[in-house]
């Protein structure tokens, strides 16, 4: 199975630097991109418990979505190879059925996915109508019977594995996890934030960074609506921040990569740029500006590790 070639708890990282130290902040990165070799990082947190669920259930086959470049589809694609699943990938962009396959895709195909390729439009209303009877009669019809993940791989069962990263946390900061703590991480499709949240002790907050552009309100709500589903109530003590998104999914803006390039020089590594380094020069730029009191101690999830087009 997967969890046995998993490396649990993944390890914490303090990083010095001159802007943090002036600030009195300490930062420490979560390193998640390390867990597993297949599926690292929140992938992994996040499909173990539905891998589990299909199984106890009886299902042969993993079906999900997700855009061109997408790391929940390739994750999806290994940990269905690594486990005797079939899988299908529903993908953004009929346009894409005849190009050549990027390299997400690509490893996608070769780790036994079946791609199809939807219309946006039928693509959105696809996922829009996920949990209605009819929709998902119409995707057992054309593609089998089969447990079904979300895009991004955000649900109930996903964000309850997002929280032992809490639990991990801390068991390793002396005195646990208190007021001064501050974790954060990306918000793609909000599971790892809801476990995340859901899972902090008394004083602690969350922070998520969101990659998507004009998604205000949006992922607050999807967020509380996983709260609800995995733990039947909202919590409090987290919010999202909109203004790092470097200009939407996917987007790697001039400045962005120059924080990046900084960051990898001076501590030696490598950021995945389309979440992660988001993240961090977020939690830079609010340093620089004040926004964090002397004594906070920041927490940076590194939720997957750099890919082939970073």
């Amino acid at each position: 199975m997967l969890s046995t070639s998993a490396t649990l708890p993944s390890p914490s990282q303090e990083i010095d630097d001159p802007l943090l130290r002036r600030a009195g902040i300490s930062l420490w990165i979560k390193r998640d991109d390390l867990i597993h070799p297949l599926i690292p990082g929140n992938k992994w947190r996040k499909l173990l418990p539905n891998l589990r669920a299909a199984r106890i259930a009886g299902h042969r086959r993993l079906l999900t979505f997700g855009g061109a470049y997408s790391h929940h589809l390739t994750a999806v694609a290994a940990a269905a190879a690594a486990t005797g699943f079939d899988s299908v990938g529903l993908v953004r962009g009929d346009e894409l059925a005849t190009a050549p396959r990027n390299p997400a895709l690509a490893r996608a195909e070769r780790d036994g996915m079946r791609l199809a390729f939807l219309s946006r439009a039928a693509y959105r209303e696809t996922l829009r109508a996920l949990d209605e009877p009819a929709t998902r009669r119409r995707l057992t019809e054309r593609f089998g019977t089969a447990h079904v993940l979300p895009e991004g791989g955000s649900n109930a069962l996903a964000a309850r594995g997002a929280a032992e990263i809490v639990a991990e946390l801390a068991a390793e900061r002396p005195g646990g996890l208190g007021p001064r703590d501050l974790v954060c991480c990306p918000v793609g499709s909000g599971g790892t934030l809801a476990g995340i949240a859901a899972a902090l002790p008394p004083g602690a907050h969350a922070l998520g960074v969101a990659v998507l552009r004009g998604a205000d309100g949006y992922l607050e709500a999807e967020v509380a609506a996983l709260h609800r589903a995995g733990w039947g109530r909202e919590f409090p003590r987290w919010t999202i921040d909109h203004g790092h998104h470097g200009g939407g999914y996917g987007r790697i803006p001039p400045e962005l990569a120059a924080f990046t390039d900084d960051f990898e020089r001076t501590h030696g590594i490598r950021l995945e740029r389309r979440y992660v380094a988001k993240t961090l020069r977020c939690l830079y730029q609010r340093t620089a500006q004040g926004h964090f009191p002397p004594g906070t101690r920041l927490t940076a999830v590194v939720t997957g590790p750099p890919t082939d087009t970073d």
